[in-house]
């Protein structure tokens, strides 16, 4: 199903089903629109961005653009709701219960990674509130890390 093709009539039926997405978002590339557009195939897309603290207490550095217009850019995007920050940080849980999602979406590179034990979620409470965990594959293995290493290589 192509987002883009259906009439409004089912957008609007489409957007009975909340879907969420979780990231970083930091220089967005092809690869985040991707995401975002299987999101919207799903349903009302709703983006949780997170923060430049919680950034640097994972990944030991501060993402290069600030959260407030990492937020902007994905606002601006055609197939995402609403972006807002992740105030759960490292615990989900309070996210899903405010949005409560139908679709909780993650990229396929989390599938060798313990996306239960980062996001304090598992397998019980996503049922509990009756919340679908959907991988999609990743777009062409593009990310916002190779972009800045291709920006230092060649700088």
């Amino acid at each position: 199903m192509d987002y883009r093709e259906l009439s409004k009539r089912q957008r609007r039926e489409l957007k009975e089903n909340r879907v969420l997405t979780v990231g970083t978002f930091d220089l967005t590339h092809i690869g985040h629109i991707y995401l975002f557009c299987q999101c919207a195939e799903l349903g009302d897309t709703y983006v949780a961005v997170n923060s430049d603290e919680f950034v640097e207490r994972y990944k030991g550095k501060k993402p290069i653009i600030p959260m407030k217009e990492r937020i902007a850019m994905i606002r601006s995007c055609v197939f995402v709701r609403h972006a807002f920050e992740n105030f759960g940080e490292e615990d989900l849980r309070p996210v899903i219960q405010k949005i409560k999602p139908k679709y909780l979406v993650v990229g396929s590179d989390w599938l060798d990674k313990d996306y239960f034990k980062q996001t304090k979620l598992d397998t019980q409470f996503l049922d509990d509130n009756e919340v679908t965990l959907v991988f999609v594959p990743r777009f062409i293995n593009k990310s916002s890390t190779d972009i800045k290493r291709k920006i230092l290589n060649e700088g």
